[in-house]
């Protein structure tokens, strides 16, 4: 499993990014300021580190300078976080040492996907391309689905939905969680779209004796049923 730490003194961002993560299956840490980040660091150094530009305590920009100077850090992958959309600033965050480089506001789904290409690269052991249940699969490098051998082709949002469950089976999200983690904090839609996606989702993976591995939960949402996976 790999481990991420998350440095973000904004506690909202911090909190989306920790459950993101985790809903991938990363053991996820998070620290609020520099100086706390820079003496966690000396103690255990993770997989992959997101790093916010601004922070209280030490900057992230003198942090990224300060890991990249010592033996132990100089290889960390690195993922800055900052509101400074200005080129001379992206030029100034990756010539300090930053791996990648994302601005405020960004798409989440985006993101994760930033941290799985980073960690395959750096760590490719710790990251699999494929997610499997019962006799359905998912390719998340080439974005190919199969049931029983056949593909299935879905439409991006039906596939990054369809991701997002399969990531933690049995696990029941709200359609407000399933919006944040599939469309993006920052992207207004009715939780309404939710129903209509999984809707063509289903119609798209179930043929029918097909066993529907999406669940509804009355009250609650939806979850990719965590007993799929044995079905024969």
């Amino acid at each position: 499993m790999a481990r991420v730490l998350i440095v973000e003194d904004e506690e909202a961002l911090g909190l989306l990014l920790r459950y993101n993560l985790e809903a991938e299956g990363y053991d996820v840490e998070v620290v609020t300021r520099g100086d706390e980040a820079d003496i966690r660091l000396k103690e255990s150094v993770p997989d992959l580190l997101i790093l916010d530009w601004m922070l209280p305590g030490l900057s992230g920009i003198e942090l990224c300078r300060r890991l990249r100077g010592r033996a132990e850090t100089e290889r960390l992958p690195i993922i800055m976080l900052t509101a400074r959309g200005e080129e001379s600033e992206r030029i100034r965050g990756l010539s300090t040492g930053a791996d990648d480089y994302v601005v405020k506001p960004f798409s989440t789904p985006e993101l994760m996907a930033r941290v799985r290409a980073m960690l395959r690269r750096a760590r490719p052991e710790l990251v699999s391309n494929l997610l499997k249940a019962g006799d359905l699969e998912i390719d998340r490098e080439t974005h190919r689905v199969r049931r029983a051998g056949r593909e299935i082709h879905l439409g991006p949002t039906e596939y990054r939905l369809l991701e997002f469950l399969m990531r933690s089976p049995g696990r029941v999200y709200s359609r407000e969680q399933l919006l944040d983690g599939v469309w993006g904090m920052d992207v207004y839609v009715d939780e309404r779209t939710v129903d209509v996606h999984i809707g063509r989702l289903r119609k798209a993976i179930n043929r029918t004796r097909d066993r529907d591995p999406i669940r509804t939960v009355r009250g609650a949402g939806y979850a990719f049923d965590d007993q799929f996976a044995t079905a024969q």
